[in-house]
């Protein structure tokens, strides 16, 4: 039996150059190619360093809503949040559908995160599991 070498690229195997297109396009072209995917790579990891700012703001609020059985869930707000940012996309030209969506999954993480949390909260506290679902 053979036995493969799996390996899952990580961070620092990242190549920035890598690209199909290389032998098909003038090397000009792949040059300028590159430094718009450079900015690209850099908008990217700011993304991520983002969420994850927004995420750890988020488990903050979370933990809040377990300690007082509030709702994971607060429709009003987010109603006013997709609002705020279809207005936001709008300015900045970007389709608001699409940032609507976008922050739609947010909100769905957001949600399924508070309610791990409650749950969490609650088992700790030996309180039953429905107890805040009814508050």
């Amino acid at each position: 039996m053979t036995q493969h070498n799996l390996h899952t690229p990580d961070a620092d195997d990242y190549d920035p150059s890598a690209s199909s297109l290389a032998d098909q396009v003038d090397q000009s072209v792949m040059a300028e190619l590159l430094s718009i995917r450079s900015s690209i790579d850099n908008i990217d990891a700011t993304l991520v360093y983002l969420l994850a700012e927004r995420f750890k703001a988020t488990q903050k609020v979370g933990f809040l809503k377990a300690a007082h059985r509030l709702p994971a869930g607060d429709p009003g707000r987010e109603a006013a949040q997709i609002a705020r940012l279809r207005r936001l996309a709008e300015d900045a030209h970007l389709d608001p559908a699409f940032a609507e969506k976008f922050l739609n999954f947010i909100i769905g993480e957001v949600i399924r995160h508070h309610e791990a949390i409650a749950e969490d909260h609650e088992a700790a506290s030996g309180q039953h599991p429905q107890a805040s679902a009814l508050a």
